[in-house]
């Protein structure tokens, strides 16, 4: 299996899908930690990969998405964005909307 196909199947199984440096427990990047906090903000359940445990995994996305740099944030499949993408959407209310859009629940 390619690593396309893996991150292919990692975005389409699970609603929200984020790939950061660290965990949501322990971010390693300050980006990182501020999309999943928004994440967890928003009460969204979502599934993170930490690329720091996986080269091939941490290059890869970055030519998978055609977006340099790293976190990034997957809905339902689509690429959103990284940290700066990801903050304004929620401050305007635009990553609710997306949320409510695609069917995500919040608890």
């Amino acid at each position: 299996m390619s690593i396309s196909e893996r991150i292919q199947g990692y975005v389409n199984s699970d609603d929200v899908v984020l790939f950061m440096k660290g965990t949501p427990v322990f971010p390693q990047c300050g980006f990182s930690s501020v999309v999943s906090q928004v994440i967890q903000h928003l009460g969204v359940e979502y599934k993170t990969y930490n690329v720091l445990e996986d080269a091939e995994l941490r290059e890869g996305i970055k030519t998978f998405s055609d977006w340099p740099t790293i976190p990034q944030l997957y809905i339902k499949g689509e690429f959103v964005g990284g940290c700066d993408i990801v903050r304004e959407m929620f401050e305007t209310g635009e990553l609710q909307q997306l949320l409510t859009e695609k069917g995500v629940q919040a608890n």
